[in-house]
């Protein structure tokens, strides 16, 4: 009877806490969702690389209820006169759509604008001569839409103007 009764307690004892630890990691993840947010929203090449790597892996991150949806540059060309500005305005939207979820949008709008503006800087950074000069000229001018019109009524609660 001893016998009987100490495989299946001793598979309980197992897994009890398994349970109870998968349940306490999935509820705690989102409790660290504001931190998560904010490091993936900085200036930093390594903000903008940890972002891109969570990008390229939603899944991983699926608890956290991010909103990964954009439009990348809006009603602006993704990629004017070639210089690939697609993933930093998703980078963009993303900042803009979940800080706005988050109720915190105005606190955090000038850094979201300052990191876009990073992140077109860093795609110039790749040419030299006057087509460096051309891209930063493009992305100052990126740049100064979404610091400028980024809070108009022209834009909605999903959409942000680049």
């Amino acid at each position: 009877m001893r016998r009987r009764l100490a495989m299946p307690l001793a598979a309980l004892a197992l897994v009890i806490p398994a349970i109870l630890m998968s349940a306490g990691s999935a509820a705690a993840a989102p409790a660290d969702k504001p931190q998560v947010l904010s490091s993936w929203t900085q200036t930093s090449a390594a903000s903008y690389n940890s972002w891109l790597s969570a990008r390229n892996n939603q899944g991983s991150w699926s608890a956290y209820g991010f909103d990964w949806s954009t439009d990348y540059c809006s009603s602006s060309p993704d990629n004017p006169f070639g210089f690939p500005f697609q993933t930093s305005c998703a980078r963009h939207d993303f900042g803009y759509r979940n800080y706005k979820a988050a109720g915190t949008f105005d606190a955090n709008k000038s850094r979201l604008d300052n990191a876009f503006y990073s992140d077109l800087k860093r795609v110039c950074a790749g040419y030299s001569g006057a087509t460096k000069v051309s891209c930063d000229g493009t992305a100052w001018t990126y740049y100064q839409a979404v610091s400028i019109f980024g809070r108009s009524a022209a834009v909605d609660g999903t959409k942000s103007v680049v």
